[in-house]
C-alpha cells in the first residue's frame, strides 16, 4: 500500500476492543495514529508500543467537558496536506471528516449517550446535572449527526450497528467484523476460576456479574479492565461491592491477559446490546467457551451451545448454567471456540480494510 494513511482515535486513556482495533490496524497498512490524552504505557501494555501516535493535545479529566474538548480538537485540526488518506473511529475523532477528504468511518457505534441510551442515562441524573446532560446530548447530536454528511464511506462492526447506523443516521454502511490475532492466544487447560475482560462502564453490567458470583461462593471471577477518567465510570465503580470470590485485576498487560484466558475455566460478558464484542473471540482462540447477555453482537460471534451460551440477562440465568456446566463438557467444546474464532482472525480483516482503502 502506496498512500500515507491516517487513523483519527478519541482518545487512549483506557485499552478496550476499539483501541486494540485500531492500532492493529495501523500497524498492519503501517499508518500514523492521531489522538488526544495518549497514555503511552497503556499502550506499550497493549502490545503497540511499536505504533506512531501523534497526540494533539489534552482535554479536562470533567464528564462533559472532556467529550466537548475532544470534539473541538478534532474538528480544528488540520492534518490535510500530509496524508493521503483518513479513517476515524471511535465517538469523537470523526468530526476531523470536515477538513479530511478521501476519507472512512470505521464506527463501533454511534454514540449511545445520544440515542438508545440516552433517556436511561438522563434517568439516573439528578437537578442542574439532568438538564445539562439533556442540553448538551441533544445539541451534540444535531453535531453527530451533521458530520456523517462529511463521510465518504461508512463501514461497521456488526448487524447490530449497521442496523443502528440505518436507524440514526440514516445511512447505509457496509460490515467489516473486528478481528483479533488468533496464533497469539492458546489453550493451557481448564482452571478454577471464570474471566471477565471489560472497561469497567455501566452499560457492561459489572454489577449482574458480581450478583451472580455472590450466589456462587464456590466459584471464581476475575475481572480485567478499568475506566477513563472523564467518562463518568468512577462513581459506578466505587458503589460496586465486590465479593470476596471476584477479584478486580485492573488493566494488565497481553501476555497475562493472554495467559489467563488459557488458564481459566471460561469467560463471561454481559454487555447491554453489545456493539460486537472482541472478548469472546479471544476467549475463543484459547479454546474457552463464552456465558453472554443474550443480545447485540454477541450473537454474531457466538454459536449457542457448541462455542457458549447466550442466556438472559439476569442473575439465575447464569448462575442456573454455570451450576450445569462440567469440566468435561468444556473440554469437549475446544476445538470448536478455536475453528470459530480462525474465522475472525485478522487477517481477513485487513485484507478488507485495504481493499475499502484502495478504493
Amino acid at each position: 500500500m502506496n498512500k500515507k494513511i491516517a487513523i483519527f482515535h478519541d482518545y487512549f486513556t483506557a485499552i478496550g476492543g476499539g483501541e486494540k482495533l485500531m492500532l492493529t490496524l495501523a500497524k498492519g497498512i503501517k499508518a500514523d495514529v492521531i489522538s488526544t490524552d495518549i497514555d503511552k504505557e497503556r499502550i506499550r501494555k497493549a502490545g503497540f508500543d511499536d505504533v506512531n501516535v501523534i497526540e494533539i493535545g489534552k482535554n479536562p479529566p470533567i464528564p462533559g467537558l472532556k467529550q466537548v474538548y475532544t470534539t473541538s480538537k478534532f474538528l480544528t485540526c488540520d492534518f490535510s496536506d500530509k496524508y493521503d488518506f483518513f479513517i476515524f473511529s471511535g465517538n469523537w475523532a470523526h468530526y476531523a471528516s470536515f477538513h479530511h477528504h478521501p476519507n472512512l468511518y470505521y464506527c463501533h457505534t454511534p454514540v449511545r449517550a445520544f440515542y438508545d441510551l440516552r433517556e436511561n442515562i438522563i434517568k439516573d441524573q439528578k437537578g442542574l446535572k439532568k438538564i445539562f446532560f439533556r442540553i448538551w446530548t441533544w445539541g451534540h447530536a444535531k453535531l453527530d449527526k451533521l458530520s456523517m454528511k462529511y463521510m465518504d464511506k461508512i463501514v461497521v462492526n456488526s448487524k447490530n450497528v449497521q442496523e443502528r447506523v440505518r436507524k440514526f443516521y440514516c445511512k447505509n454502511s457496509e460490515i467489516v467484523h473486528p478481528s483479533i490475532p488468533t496464533s497469539n492466544y492458546y489453550f493451557g487447560r481448564i482452571g478454577d476460576f471464570w474471566l471477565s475482560v471489560n472497561r469497567l462502564y455501566p452499560h457492561k453490567r459489572i454489577e449482574l456479574q458480581l450478583e451472580i458470583f455472590r450466589k456462587l461462593p464456590d466459584e471464581k471471577l476475575k475481572i480485567v479492565g478499568w475506566y477513563g477518567k472523564g467518562d463518568e465510570a468512577e462513581k459506578y465503580v466505587n458503589k460496586l461491592r465486590i465479593p470476596k470470590n471476584v477479584e478486580l485485576l485492573g488493566e494488565i498487560d497481553e501476555k497475562e491477559l493472554t495467559k489467563l484466558y488459557a488458564e481459566c475455566k471460561g469467560h463471561i460478558t454481559t454487555a447491554q446490546d453489545e456493539d460486537f464484542g472482541m472478548t469472546p473471540l479471544e476467549a475463543m482462540a484459547s479454546g474457552k467457551i463464552t456465558l453472554a447477555a443474550n443480545e447485540g453482537g454477541y450473537r454474531e460471534t457466538i454459536m449457542d451451545g457448541k462455542t457458549g451460551w447466550l442466556l438472559p440477562a439476569n442473575v439465575d440465568a447464569f448462575v442456573n448454567k454455570i451450576k450445569k456446566i462440567g469440566i468435561n463438557e468444556l473440554e469437549k467444546m475446544k476445538d470448536e471456540c478455536i475453528n470459530r474464532a480462525k474465522k475472525f482472525d485478522e487477517k481477513k480483516f485487513m485484507e478488507k480494510m485495504s481493499s475499502l482503502i484502495e478504493c
